[in-house]
């Protein structure tokens, strides 16, 4: 295992790309994560203006319900999309350079491969989260000022959620530019479905006309967002009663699991049976 992510490693470490869109993606995310709160209080000033009882001040830094705000906005579409393309990039890159025919040549077998490959995504996914999960903890606790063990770790479940998300919208990436193979094509082809295709597809399996269904809950990146679907801002709890998500449900997790496995599976075969 060390061996193959030695390999991986070598393959981007100079790869200027992958670290400018790795770079991007951090910097997009902390930037919305921290302006979160000001615009929604912006939208609450301009929407008061207008009422006769205003609405109070957001707050979404607090715990426990930092962890599970920062999970929603990490697992927005378009912010996933910065991890998808990064993937789509390095495994394309190995059909557009040849380079999976060298270490096929060089003694790696096809099942190698895929596992160094699946190890990457792993791996990122395990950073990204340990980075995200670290500035959740000060952002929470230079806002809360709680010391209280079990009250700032209350939400952190949301996390795991939001690791499951990462791991699972990679390897539908992966997936893509496996199967594509051309990195322009690739990209266009997840972007256009992940970003325009399915949430077209979702809002008009909910549309009024269409018969009573379920079937929006079961598209593959739909399956993704779900595990952190709404934020947990405090005004919709005490004002107007709501509670949209309170915990990561372990049934919502199996679903994208499921659909990354059978992704995995499909890439093997294909891989076992087809001249690389």
């Amino acid at each position: 295992m060390i061996k193959l992510l030695q390999i991986e490693f070598k393959k981007i470490r100079t790869y200027k790309v992958f670290w400018i869109l790795t770079g991007l993606y951090f910097v997009f995310l902390s930037a919305g994560i921290l302006l979160a709160e000001f615009m929604v209080n912006h939208m609450v000033d301009n929407i008061n203006r207008r009422m006769p009882i205003p609405f109070p001040h957001v707050a979404i830094y607090y715990f426990p319900d930092v962890w599970q705000n920062v999970a929603f906005f990490a697992s927005m579409r378009y912010v996933l999309i910065f991890p998808a393309i990064i993937m789509i990039i390095l495994i394309t890159n190995e059909f557009t350079y040849k380079t999976i025919r060298q270490n096929v040549i060089n003694g790696m077998s096809k099942t190698e491969f895929l596992a160094s490959k699946l190890l990457i995504i792993i791996l990122m996914a395990i950073i990204m989260i340990v980075i995200l999960t670290t500035g959740t903890f000060f952002i929470g606790l230079s806002h809360s000022g709680f010391t209280e063990v079990d009250f700032f770790s209350k939400g952190i479940p949301f996390m795991g959620g939001l690791f499951i998300s990462l791991l699972c919208y990679m390897v539908y990436s992966f997936f893509c530019g496996f199967i594509l193979r051309n990195t322009g094509l690739a990209i266009a082809i997840f972007t256009l479905y992940s970003l325009i295709i399915e949430p077209v597809i979702y809002y008009f399996l909910k549309a009024p006309f269409m018969f009573k269904n379920t079937i929006s809950t079961y598209l593959p990146v739909n399956a993704v967002i779900r595990l952190t679907e709404y934020p947990a801002i405090p005004v919709l709890k005490k004002v107007m009663g709501l509670n949209l998500q309170d915990h990561v449900s372990l049934t919502t997790c199996l679903l994208p699991t499921a659909y990354a496995g059978i992704m995995i599976i499909v890439v093997f075969l294909i891989m076992k049976r087809k001249d690389l």
